[in-house]
């Protein structure tokens, strides 16, 4: 069985503006907080590193030497498609998910779209699902999702 989630948003944007926003301004829309950080209470500074085999990473200071790397970038298809893996401080070598975005050119901008894929590679008692059993926690990831998303959109309203 295949376990993902798949959430949307409209976002007042070209596809390759939303593309932009979505990398380049990474820190500026990805919520901040223990909920959608990697080290608790301990706020870095998001950052996408441009390309295929670049990172995600959360650094916390100016050197760039105290980081935490989220997942290598799999794909960077400017204004098209983003794909990366995806690690949370709780994995163990060898655990990772996917997330893809897809940018599409709507009718009042561009629907973004991330799929997040491969949690059926965590065991059921990994400590990522909190406890949960499979639905609801995919339904709660989808809920962080849609969250990163509303502030994704926000973020574009403002600028």
């Amino acid at each position: 069985m295949s376990a993902k989630v798949m959430v949307a948003v409209l976002v007042d944007a070209t596809p390759a503006d939303a593309f932009d926003i979505f990398t380049r301004e990474v820190d500026s829309w990805w919520r901040r907080g223990p909920k959608y950080r990697f080290r608790g209470k301990r706020t870095g500074t998001m950052r996408f590193e441009p390309g295929v085999g670049g990172r995600l990473v959360e650094v916390y200071d100016d050197a760039a030497r105290d980081l935490y790397e989220v997942g290598r970038i799999l794909a960077w298809e400017p204004g098209s498609r983003l794909a990366f893996e995806w690690r949370g401080p709780n994995y163990r070598p060898g655990q990772a998910t996917t997330v893809e975005v897809r940018f599409t050119a709507a009718a009042k901008g561009t629907r973004v779209v991330v799929e997040h894929s491969g949690w059926e590679n965590l065991p059921a008692r990994h400590p990522a699902r909190h406890g949960m059993d499979d639905v609801p926690f995919l339904h709660s990831m989808a809920g962080w999702w849609q969250e990163q998303l509303a502030s994704l959109k926000a973020a574009r309203s403002t600028t």
